[in-house]
Formats: C-alpha cells, sequence, structure tokens
C-alpha cells in the first residue's frame, strides 16, 4: 500500500526541478495545472510484473484528493486522510488503523508532500513520445540521483494537449516493472463533505488499531 501511495505520489504532484529545460517546462506546467484544481479524482489500474520471479498483478482502484485530504480505494482496502489522521480500513481482517502522520517525518506520505517528495531525489529528461489510441504521450525519464536507490528508473507519460498524467512505470533494480495507468481524470468533481471523515460508529464489530 506503501509503494502504490508513492507510485500516486509522483502520478498527481510537481516532480521537482528538471536538469532538461524542456522536461522541467513540462514538469512545471503539469504541475501548475493539477494545482489550479479544487479536487482531483482518479481511477487507474495497477499493475506489477517480475519475470524472473514469475509475477504479474493487476488490479484497479481509484483516488479522490482535495488539498491535503485523500480517500484511496486499492484492493477491497480504504485509506482516509482527514488532513491529520491517517485511517487504515481493512475489510478483510475487520481492522481499522489509525496513526498520526508527522509532516516531518520522511516516510510519511501525505498529499502535500506528493508536490515535493522527488524534488531533490531525481535528474530529469525529455524520453519518447507516443501515440496512444490517438493521443500523442511524452514520456519524461526520472533518475535516482541516490546510487543506493532500489529504483533503476521511472518513465512518467503525460498527456501532451492536456497536460495530464496519463502513465507511471517505475523500473525497480531487482526487475520488477510497476505500472500506473490512468483510465479516468476528472477534476473539480461535487464530493460530499464527509468523504474525508472517518465514522467509527460504521466498524463497531472491527478491531480498532491506535498506533498513536
Amino acid at each position: 500500500m506503501k509503494h502504490l501511495t508513492l507510485i500516486l505520489a509522483l502520478l498527481i504532484g510537481t516532480l521537482g526541478f528538471a536538469q532538461d529545460s524542456k522536461a522541467k517546462a513540462l514538469l512545471d506546467e503539469v504541475s501548475k495545472k493539477a494545482k489550479s484544481y479544487e479536487n482531483i479524482s482518479l481511477d487507474f489500474k495497477y499493475a506489477l510484473e517480475n519475470l524472473s520471479e514469475n509475477i504479474n498483478q493487476e488490479t484497479r482502484g481509484d483516488v479522490v484528493l482535495q488539498g491535503n485530504k485523500y480517500r484511496l480505494n486499492i484492493l477491497g482496502a480504504t485509506r482516509i486522510y482527514d488532513g491529520k489522521t491517517l485511517y487504515s480500513i481493512s475489510p478483510d481482517d475487520e481492522e481499522v488503523t489509525i496513526s498520526k502522520q508527522d509532516a516531518n517525518d520522511e516516510n510519511s506520505i501525505t498529499p502535500n508532500k506528493m508536490l515535493t517528495f522527488y524534488e531533490d531525489g531525481y535528474t530529469y529528461k525529455m524520453d519518447i513520445d507516443q501515440t496512444v489510441k490517438g493521443r500523442k504521450i511524452q514520456y519524461i525519464k526520472l533518475t535516482p540521483i541516490d546510487s543506493k536507490s532500489e529504483i533503476k528508473y521511472v518513465l512518467l507519460g503525460i498527456d501532451a494537449q492536456t497536460k495530464h498524467i496519463y502513465n507511471l512505470m517505475e523500473i525497480g533494480k531487482n526487475g520488477t516493472k510497476t505500472t500506473l495507468t490512468v483510465n479516468s481524470f476528472k477534476t473539480n468533481q461535487p464530493i460530499s463533505k464527509s468523504l474525508f471523515t472517518f465514522d467509527e460508529s460504521k466498524y463497531k464489530d472491527y478491531y480498532i488499531n491506535r498506533l498513536d
């Protein structure tokens, strides 16, 4: 789940300062546009592949973001962050884990940190462009500065017309390929005021695990 959140962080956030001036200009444009929306709703496909380990998994999920809040649904579980507290709800385990997120904790990923998480961690350059279902997708290659990183490189696909993220491919040094493809990108949708609110009364039969 945390790995997926990191992928989403790259997907929806600004990616910082690029060494390639064209890549920087495009990333800045994508970031500026994302920040202009009141909220963003994404439906996505998440695929994990490692041929040497005979792993080939695929699932779908969705996430809604508004300012410093989010609600993520994936693999039957839900994560709600109300800006202060994270609620991880697992129906299979009938368990809710409640934890505080420290804004200064580098291991804590929240939507506001998604905007700057990779600011100093990667070098950037323009890569190939492809036509996918009539859409021109421009890729930017991100390479970790840290030689000890488990990530070999990341390819970020951007729709040249809308300046929205189309997909993201993360290639690991262990041969694992993680791909997140956006099926639906909606903005400024009418959402419930309680969307980012956890109602404990709905989980009376669940084990409530309070970490803080």
